[in-house]
């Protein structure tokens, strides 16, 4: 293959937080004539549109779980199950891969964080592993932090999570705001032998042995995390985001592939033209969040409530054992005034001059896309490493509101109002840090910034092979 730099098979846990930022990383890697290896499970391989060109192929594996399982909503269920079947699969396909005489010989594998059972194929085929943490750097440190918080006696909790939720936790470096109900969910256990919490304990400490550690971030919002972290890595952990926006560059390196588990519906797009100028409130809880009937209805007499034009994505598997009802009762007093999508386009709304907020469950693509997009947040975590996103986007960045974790209508009401509200002197303050935090974002990402050199450093990484 004439032109070619290299090989990367990229492997990314079998969720939509997961595969976006891998997929992202594809389309810079392609554009700079990396051929591409993209691994899913069968079961999302089958969700999602794909097109193989001359630089993008995919493979694809069986999870081991039975097709009607729910996955990401039984999340230890999928991990224990993939951590038995990944490792046999995964290694078969490189194995392929290098016996082929049709596809360049593997240069790189760069797989989640989470797999670091990618470790001892790496070492067996004699190529580099590549660790990419889909998490903030906040978020990696929690993990990766783990043992020391073991022995200060944080977690796992003695008993009910509720009595120690407000402790402040001081003996993590650069994460001194952090209280106890900031920590990622799967570390607030009372059960040390949780199996996610042990299986996060031990995949970051695993990630030791990668030759490299990617992170989707930027220096200037998290360069004290990611400084902490090279002392600790030897200088392996790079930062190479935002990926929206350095992949948003390369234009249609994977035109005709869809990166995304839902339908996107972008017929919201052209009813956001006809708002005025960030009026509209953009609600979406991601792809695995789950409500009860009780926090639907909440939230929506919340919005009804605060006189704002919103945007509602809502899944239909958003409610727990039951598909979403709104009440029609509420759907007729707003309907002048929103729209409902069950997936939205999701950066080309945040970028939209129409979109003013966003209430969001805090994972990490949302909040980097709505930081890259300049729009506020008003917080609302769900599970993982949400809770140490919502802490730094209300308490150290200040570029949005935190919300408690019992939904009522009222509170939703005034945080709606408050964050739209223009003349707002903290609102006007918060769209001043998120402006420069914009900028500072897109000059990561061009030719000089430190995302950009990274991503120089990561390309460099997999040519070595071909002594390109």
């Amino acid at each position: 293959m004439d032109g070619v730099r290299g090989h990367a098979l990229l492997l990314p846990f079998p969720a939509q937080g997961h595969i976006t930022p891998l997929m992202q990383l594809a389309n810079i890697l392609i554009s700079n004539h990396i051929v591409v290896t993209f691994v899913n499970t069968d079961f999302l391989e089958k969700r999602l549109n794909h097109t193989f060109t001359h630089y993008l192929r995919f493979e694809s594996f069986p999870d081991g779980l039975p097709p009607d399982h729910v996955r990401t909503l039984k999340l230890p269920e999928l991990c224990e199950s993939l951590q038995k079947h990944a490792p046999f699969h995964v290694h078969n396909i490189v194995e392929k891969i290098e016996q082929s005489v049709h596809v360049p010989p593997l240069t790189i594998i760069i797989a989640d964080g989470v797999f670091s059972f990618t470790q001892q194929i790496a070492d067996k085929f004699g190529v580099p592993r590549v660790a990419f943490w889909t998490t903030s750097a906040c978020g990696f440190s929690a993990y990766y932090y783990m043992p020391l918080l073991i022995h200060h006696g944080y977690i796992p909790l003695k008993d009910d999570r509720d009595r120690y939720k407000n402790d402040v936790i001081t003996c993590i470096p650069e994460m001194e705001a952090l209280r106890v109900k900031d920590l990622p969910s799967f570390l607030t256990v009372t059960d040390a032998e949780d199996y996610m919490f042990q299986y996060l304990l031990r995949e970051a400490q695993n990630t030791h042995p990668a030759s490299l550690v990617l992170l989707n971030t930027f220096q200037e919002l998290e360069g004290p995390l990611l400084s902490d972290l090279n002392s600790k890595f030897g200088n392996k952990v790079l930062s190479i985001g935002p990926l929206l926006l350095s992949s948003a560059g390369f234009g249609d390196a994977i035109a005709g592939t869809n990166s995304s588990i839902w339908n996107e519906e972008k017929s919201c797009l052209e009813w956001l033209e006809k708002q005025k100028e960030s009026s509209v409130i953009y609600v979406c809880f991601g792809s695995i969040t789950v409500l009860s009937d009780e926090e639907l209805v909440e939230f929506a007499w919340g919005l009804e409530a605060s006189n704002q034009p919103f945007l509602w994505a809502i899944r239909p598997d958003l409610v727990q054992g039951s598909r979403a009802v709104l009440p029609d009762e509420f759907v007729e007093k707003t309907k002048e005034r929103s729209f409902f999508v069950s997936w939205a386009p999701q950066s080309k709304v945040l970028s939209h001059p129409s979109v003013g907020g966003f209430l969001t469950h805090s994972g990490w693509n949302s909040t980097l896309e709505s930081i890259s997009s300049g729009v506020p947040m008003i917080c609302w975590p769900f599970f993982a490493e949400q809770p140490t996103n919502r802490r730094f986007v209300d308490d150290v960045w200040k570029v949005g509101y935190e919300m408690r974790e019992n939904v009522v209508r009222e509170e939703v009401e005034v945080l709606v109002r408050k964050l739209m509200n223009l003349e707002d002197n903290q609102g006007r303050e918060m769209r001043v840090r998120l402006k420069k935090y914009k900028d500072k974002a897109i000059t990561s990402v061009k030719e000089g910034g430190a995302s950009y050199k990274n991503m120089q450093e990561v390309l460099k990484q997999m040519q070595m092979k071909t002594g390109n």
